[in-house]
């Protein structure tokens, strides 16, 4: 067996082993999550914009009660109860100039049946990431904290759909 045989005998052996390995630990990419009902209404309507993306994030697995529908239709209802976005400073210089901040996303909700039994207490999901300050770049850093707040508000939209993932009307 020559040299270049043996490097690609070792390839495919370890490909094979690979593959093998990712396979028996059960992994898999992650699907659309499957919900056990097929309605449900977003309170308050309209809401703030984590609500507005929590509506848009169903697509066609689950209809989305619209604000002129009667809210009984849907199998379950979502109220967001608190939607906070804070900033605060985390440190500062000698002379008292702001050096970091601190951006928070507080989401308060519960999940309930339309009949009105609680099927989720109230919960609340933080998202939290820092940012520096510059007052020579105030223009970019405005940007950046919009777009780490848009992030935060993806994170928790999704960690909200995997709850409700997870939630099996009565």
């Amino acid at each position: 067996m020559n040299r270049r045989s043996a490097l690609v005998w070792m390839y495919r052996l370890g490909s094979s082993v690979a593959a093998l390995a990712l396979t028996a630990c059960g992994f898999k990419l992650r699907a659309s999550q499957d919900f056990a009902f097929s309605s449900l209404a977003v309170m308050p309507q309209p809401g703030g914009p984590l609500a507005i993306e929590l509506r848009r994030s169903f697509g066609s697995a689950v209809r989305v009660i619209r604000p002129e529908e009667a809210q009984s239709q849907a199998q379950i209802v979502v109220e967001i109860l608190q939607e906070q976005r804070e900033k605060i400073v985390v440190s500062v210089n000698s002379s008292g100039q702001v050096r970091q901040f601190q951006l928070r996303i507080r989401l308060k909700f519960r999940v309930r049946s339309a009949q009105g039994q609680e099927l989720v207490a109230p919960v609340e999901i933080v998202q939290q990431r820092d940012i520096s300050f510059n007052e020579s770049a105030v223009l970019a850093k405005e940007a950046e904290e919009v777009l780490l707040y848009r992030d935060m508000q993806t994170d928790l939209v999704q960690q909200l759909l995997r709850r409700l993932a997870a939630v099996r009307p009565v």
